[in-house]
């Protein structure tokens, strides 16, 4: 038998290139602490890496609670089905089933949504590394003596 784990595929796939991405970066040194006459520092954006990789936690942590809640779920409807109600069973398992679509894919999506936007700022970086805009002034073709 055949399984398919796609969303075990990507969330190894977006944890590979989150870690990547980070080992890329340069580290700086610390800055003092604020005094009170400077403003306390901004925080700074996350890294397309730190994008990719948030994403990746986000997707496990909704299959993690999608796998609670139908196990839950499976648990009440087997206490019901062992006191004999088995409409209640019933209604337990598919709360439990309604649930845990609801929490995969919700985490599915946040996290899928965050991969591509780390994704696309990282392949960003690539392409428009090194091109910044240069305000000096062109040397003219006719130098003067």
């Amino acid at each position: 038998m055949r399984h398919r784990s796609s969303t075990t595929f990507i969330a190894l796939l977006a944890f590979a290139f989150a870690i990547c991405t980070q080992s890329g970066q340069s580290q700086t040194t610390p800055t003092p602490p604020p005094t009170q006459t400077q403003a306390p520092p901004q925080p700074q954006p996350r890294s397309p890496g730190g994008d990719v990789g948030s994403g990746a936690g986000d997707i496990g942590k909704g299959t993690a609670k999608g796998t609670g809640a139908a196990a839950e779920g499976v648990g009440k409807g087997a206490g019901d089905l062992v006191t004999l109600h088995p409409l209640n069973a019933a209604g337990n398992v598919g709360k439990g089933a309604a649930v845990t679509g609801k929490d995969v894919g919700v985490g599915a999506a946040k996290g899928t949504g965050k991969i591509a936007k780390g994704t696309g700022r990282g392949i960003g970086k690539i392409f428009h590394h090194g091109h910044h805009d240069d305000n000096t002034p062109a040397p003219s073709p006719n130098p003067q003596n």
